[in-house]
């Protein structure tokens, strides 16, 4: 059984939630609720701002084209920020969009464009990819939105790195025959698998330079995803799967 309300339209919001405030809605998401959902007033609708966890309140309308939504309880409390940083190599349109709302499915709690020697799309739309972030936040009960980060080159983001932090690197040209075990053979090994950082990179692979460049890197873990050559949006979600499973809130 889910562990929140599915059913109830749920929307984010930059506004302070709390007992008794009276939120008014973007007129996107009050024709949404209106014209879409087809919602009355009085009828449930769930909050959440990233801040003060998820409330429940009841639609309300005080104008044509005015909505706003009265507050009455907190139906949960918020999460703790994850530590788990999602690193790509921009692709292009619909795949970025994909991909970043799967990396926040997930559970990635920065979005970090990575500009490598290939890759497809040197220029990124952070507004596009914050709306897609709000999207999956939204459908799928998430509390905390990710952090999204302005274009790095490779050099740049491992530079900037904690050294702390884990950096899976995903490779079709690794070794790893089984990357689920030696994963798992990392969270054994070291402690700096609770700060966590994968990469992916664009669909025509590493520069020779800038493979050199990530295995010379401290506290670096090169691994292949299996037999086949997966599509970059693919790779994501296999990548952040194994992950979480192996080293991360799954277990």
């Amino acid at each position: 059984m889910a562990r929140y309300d599915i059913r109830t339209p749920r929307l984010y919001t930059n506004a302070a939630l709390g007992a008794g405030a009276s939120v008014v809605l973007e007129q996107p998401q009050a024709h949404y609720l209106l014209h879409v959902l087809r919602l009355a007033a009085g009828q449930p609708v769930l909050l959440f701002n990233g801040r003060d966890g998820e409330w429940r309140g009841r639609l309300e309308k005080s104008g044509k084209r005015t909505v706003a939504v009265q507050l009455e309880e907190r139906s949960r409390a918020q999460t703790t920020p994850g530590t788990l940083h999602y690193w790509f190599a921009p692709l292009k349109h619909s795949r970025l969009d994909y991909m970043a709302q799967k990396a926040v499915e997930m559970g990635a709690a920065r979005l970090q464009p990575v500009i490598t020697r290939h890759t497809q799309a040197a220029r990124v739309n952070l507004e596009r990819m914050q709306a897609n972030a709000i999207e999956a936040a939204e459908q799928c009960g998430i509390l905390t939105l990710p952090d999204i980060g302005a274009p790095l080159d490779l050099e740049q983001a491992l530079a900037r790195r904690e050294p702390s932090r884990l950096l899976v690197f995903c490779d079709e040209d690794a070794e790893v025959k089984d990357p689920l075990a030696a994963l798992q053979a990392a969270r054994t090994e070291t402690a700096a698998a609770a700060s966590l950082a994968v990469l992916i990179g664009p669909e025509g692979g590493f520069a020779e330079d800038e493979r050199a460049r990530l295995l010379a890197a401290p506290n670096v873990l090169r691994l292949a995803l299996g037999p086949r050559i997966l599509r970059a949006d693919t790779a994501a979600v296999a990548a952040l799967a194994l992950i979480q499973a192996a080293l991360g809130d799954w277990r």
